[in-house]
């Protein structure tokens, strides 16, 4: 039977977001941004282990640990199953595909090409265990694998040099790509290794390199990226509520 491992790369500095601080551990509900991330994926019973791919220098992790460790009445429910899952490496590189690349060469050895990796950003904290099930229970029987995402619902305006109208775009059959992004092992790591890193902005845009069309998944309009100031007050709203919820 295949396994199901999640994997975070989070080598990146985040320099959209104007902090000194990687994006990633910047402070969300008095906690580091990532632990978010790291627990919502650590609760779904189907992920054997999260793995967290950090840059070689990496001098933040500490933030992490230190808030997973907290004590007593301090300790977050999903603490304890994030802390038997989590397992971090070392060796990201200098592009979102190389440390894709560089998490799953390390993971080879324990892993087998038709194991199941879910790619998910660091910076994607509001991620709900249900959309992670569904996109486990559409895809574990596919034979190429898919991703999140939810269909464009504005108008879309292509520019000009001068950045006046050139003519709208059709938004039908377009799709906002989101992660988790969930492939086999072998493929995905067999796209990564084949493809410039310069042309692949996704995991899924490796796979479609190779000729396959990645499975479309109804995601969630709350599982935003956080990539800007702003973006940091939403994810706060989205997190308050479905805690109250």
């Amino acid at each position: 039977m295949s396994r199901f491992i999640a994997l975070l790369p989070a080598a990146g500095s985040g320099s959209r977001m104007a902090s000194s601080t990687p994006k990633q551990y910047l402070p969300l509900l008095g906690e580091p941004l990532m632990l978010h991330t790291l627990r919502a994926l650590a609760t779904v019973a189907q992920i054997e282990q999260v793995v967290v791919v950090l840059s070689p220098e990496d001098e933040w992790f500490d933030l992490v640990e230190t808030a997973l460790a907290a004590p007593g009445d301090h300790a977050h429910p999903g603490h304890a199953a994030l802390a038997q899952k989590l397992r971090v490496l070392r060796c990201g590189g200098a592009s979102r595909a190389e440390t894709v690349r560089n998490g799953l060469r390390e993971l080879a050895s324990t892993l087998d090409a038709a194991d199941w990796v879910l790619v998910h950003d660091a910076a994607r904290p509001c991620l709900q265990a249900g959309d992670v099930i569904r996109l486990i229970d559409s895809l574990q029987s596919d034979p190429v694998g898919g991703l999140l995402a939810v269909p464009v619902a504005d108008t879309l305006k292509r520019a000009d040099a001068a950045e006046r109208v050139a003519t709208t775009v059709s938004r039908e059959q377009l799709w906002r790509a989101q992660t988790p992004q969930m492939f086999r092992h072998g493929a995905l790591l067999a796209a990564l290794s084949s493809c410039a890193d310069s042309n692949i902005t996704d995991e899924a845009s490796a796979l479609e390199a190779q000729g396959l069309a990645p499975r479309l998944i109804m995601g969630s309009e709350r599982n935003i990226k956080v990539t800007y100031p702003a973006d940091l007050a939403l994810a706060t709203l989205y997190l308050q509520a479905a805690t109250s919820a």
